[in-house]
């Protein structure tokens, strides 16, 4: 049995490798702190929201256009709109006293940020088994335990969101106001979405209970799919009968059902509600569009690196040009869901809605972001593996995966920051120095994760179909 020796592999996280990411950690830390004396000494305190001036002046401009060409009535309908946003907009300057100072309030907000992406790095791991075992799918046999690993960041994911929620609520979500919620005053748009938030309790309590509710829920139940498909997986290994692989097949099956309404409330939730006043019906596919093809990406760089390494000696070029068609595919898919998105709130110029898009690629701190985000995410992923050749070298796989890492890095940036942030964001060395601490300790989580396992499981049904793949 010629396959027993190539599944009897086991992965060692070598002293050298966690040396590396332990610098790595502490250029980080360096770096973040040196961001945060550069943010407290920068002087822009005081500047606070005038990152909305240039979009009321838009939307104020799109609508004395629409109004000159004779649509009075829905002119006015638009100007209401554009005031209530206004409104919005002077009850969080109403507040603004209690909030923290730009330093802070801009910490908060990378440290969300990270949170969110990585949350996506670790949920897509589960994600990507489940559906390998619901489709009943052998080619991926050889890379499963890869994505299995990721996985082990959702508790950990789960208890930053709760934790960090309470510490930065007060800044990056401007729904946690009370005062948005009073009958005099209030604002009319932000309270009609209180029971959303809110239910049972009332409109702006302490406590919003419906939300939090909802966020434990989906962690919890994330959390315990991921510890019933390892378990039947280590089970497998040990067993070799084919009932665990069914049990998995049924868990999967359970999992991706709750998966597709957990994670578009998820985006809902934790990234759409700090734009409280905009909304979107595909935000949901949006965040998990780019969730799903940073999480393909992960795996796809892992696996290119363990078999430089001498691992996997099951997986060839025949499963790279698989992980690399996902790459390419769903890079595809990303952008037809941005563009998607873009066109049908651009095209119909409703002024509540074009506020998004205006912040984003009009205002300087975040318009470079905007087209970096289309070349990372669609031009170079499309040129780079367009050809059959480059989805089957591993050198290839090593530049585009970081390339779609990284892009979508910037995606997630681009969705969070300019509605917390208005015009006092930026790239700098705060946010470098979070990126490279949440990549260091993701990657001593996920490999750390990896040793406890066989790398190949040796008892899989389909491992001889996945020994045999060939496209």
């Amino acid at each position: 049995m010629a396959h027993h020796t190539v599944a009897d592999e086991h992965f060692v996280f070598k002293p050298e490798a966690k040396r590396r990411l332990f610098i790595l950690l502490v250029v980080g830390i360096v770096l973040l702190v040196l961001g945060i004396i550069l943010a407290m000494n920068g002087g822009h305190e005081g500047e606070g929201h005038h990152g909305a001036m240039p979009a009321a002046k838009e939307m104020v401009a799109s609508i004395d256009q629409h109004a000159e060409h004779g649509g009075d009535a829905a002119a006015e309908q638009h100007g209401e709109a554009a005031e209530q946003h206004g409104e919005g907009h002077h009850a969080a300057a109403g507040h603004e006293h209690h909030e923290s100072p730009l330093w802070l309030k801009r910490l908060y907000t990378t440290l969300w940020m990270h949170n969110i992406y990585f949350i996506g790095l670790g949920l897509i791991g589960l994600f990507f088994v489940a559906i390998q075992y619901a489709a009943q799918a052998g080619w991926s046999v050889g890379v499963l335990r890869i994505p299995v690993a990721m996985g082990s960041w959702i508790p950990v994911a789960g208890i930053l969101t709760l934790v960090l929620w309470f510490i930065v609520k007060a800044d990056v979500f401007h729904w946690t106001h009370a005062d948005l919620y009073a009958a005099e005053g209030g604002d009319k748009i932000i309270s009609k979405k209180a029971p959303f938030f809110f239910f049972p309790l009332a409109g702006g309590a302490a406590f919003p209970a419906f939300y939090l509710f909802r966020m434990v829920l989906f962690f919890g139940v994330w959390y315990m799919f991921f510890i019933w498909i390892r378990k039947n997986m280590v089970a497998e290994d040990l067993d070799g009968s084919v009932k665990h692989w069914y049990k998995n097949q049924v868990n999967a099956t359970v999992f991706l059902i709750f998966f597709g309404v957990s994670s578009s409330v998820a985006a809902w939730d934790w990234v759409m509600s700090i734009d409280t006043h905009w909304f979107s019906t595909m935000y949901g596919w949006y965040v998990f569009a780019s969730w799903w093809v940073s999480g393909l990406a992960m795996i796809t760089l892992i696996a290119a690196h363990l078999k430089s390494a001498g691992y996997l000696k099951i997986v060839n070029s025949n499963h790279l040009h698989d992980l690399g068609k996902f790459v390419f595919a769903f890079s595809i898919f990303w952008t037809y869901i941005w563009f998607g998105q873009f066109l049908l709130i651009y095209y119909a110029n409703i002024p509540e809605e074009t506020v998004y898009f205006i912040e984003r690629m009009r205002t300087s701190p975040y318009s470079w972001i905007f087209y970096t985000n289309l070349i990372l995410n669609f031009v170079l992923p499309f040129l780079l593996f367009m050809t059959r050749d480059a989805k089957r070298q591993i050198s290839m796989l090593k530049v585009v995966c970081p390339i779609v890492i990284i892009g979508h890095w910037f995606d997630f940036y681009n969705m969070i920051t300019p509605g917390v942030m208005k015009q006092d964001g930026g790239v700098g060395f705060m946010e470098i120095g979070m990126a490279l601490i949440f990549f260091a300790v993701y990657f001593l989580v996920v490999l750390g994760s990896l040793t406890k396992i066989p790398l190949i499981g040796k008892n899989h049904p389909m491992l001889q179909e996945s020994l045999h793949h060939h496209i």
